[in-house]
């Protein structure tokens, strides 16, 4: 009976030391979009695509997309001023633990076991930049396509630094129907070389 209620203790030692460090990630990330409209942006292309895609006038399906030029433009230039803002932080505070679940205080723990998030969102800005100018010349369609991967993978990295990186792919698994791998396959060139590069760095 002792080692079950010291097991116990320990157990809630562990998520209420894991509830509050969730907690002040997710204050300091929100203390910085929240001085954005990427969230908005974000819902807003997301639908836009949606109902593109529904489209079976390829005209009209044309004219949607051509309408969502400016909010491209807008998410993209938003996310990479907040990314330029964020990688002001100290180090200490932006290592992001590689473990599938999360443990308090992980990150300093296991610090091989880690990545640097301000790193992770500059890549994002860059490919989020690269998708909105359209530089490879996709296709409208292909062009929604890696936009929305580029964006939910962005969404992607900011639950696992507040959370984990399980959490983080259940969620997109949930919400979007579409699996970490999946995700990661999709965006652009550059954006998969880099992020890939920098796990396994």
């Amino acid at each position: 009976m002792d080692v079950l209620i010291l097991v116990m203790l320990v157990a809630v030692g562990v998520w209420f030391l894991r509830s509050g460090e969730q907690r002040r990630r997710i204050a300091l990330l929100g203390s910085f979009l929240g001085k954005y409209q990427i969230e908005a942006l974000m819902e807003n292309l997301t639908q836009g695509y949606l109902r593109a895609l529904g489209e079976d006038d390829p005209a009209r399906r044309q004219q949607i997309l051509n309408m969502l030029n400016t909010a491209e433009q807008s998410v993209a230039q938003q996310f990479g001023s907040f990314a330029t803002e964020f990688s002001r932080l100290d180090e200490a505070q932006t290592r992001v633990s590689k473990l599938g679940v999360a443990l308090p205080f992980a990150d300093r723990l296991f610090p091989k076991a880690t990545f640097d998030v301000r790193e992770a969102f500059r890549i994002h800005a860059r490919g989020l930049a690269d998708a909105a100018s359209n530089e490879l010349h996709r296709s409208p369609r292909d062009k929604a396509f890696t936009m929305s991967a580029e964006l939910l993978l962005m969404q992607h990295t900011c639950h696992w630094f507040c959370r984990s990186l399980a959490t983080a792919s259940a969620r997109t698994l949930v919400r979007h129907q579409t699996p970490y791998a999946q995700l990661v396959a999709s965006v652009g060139p550059a954006t998969r070389r880099d992020y890939e590069a920098m796990l396994r760095g």
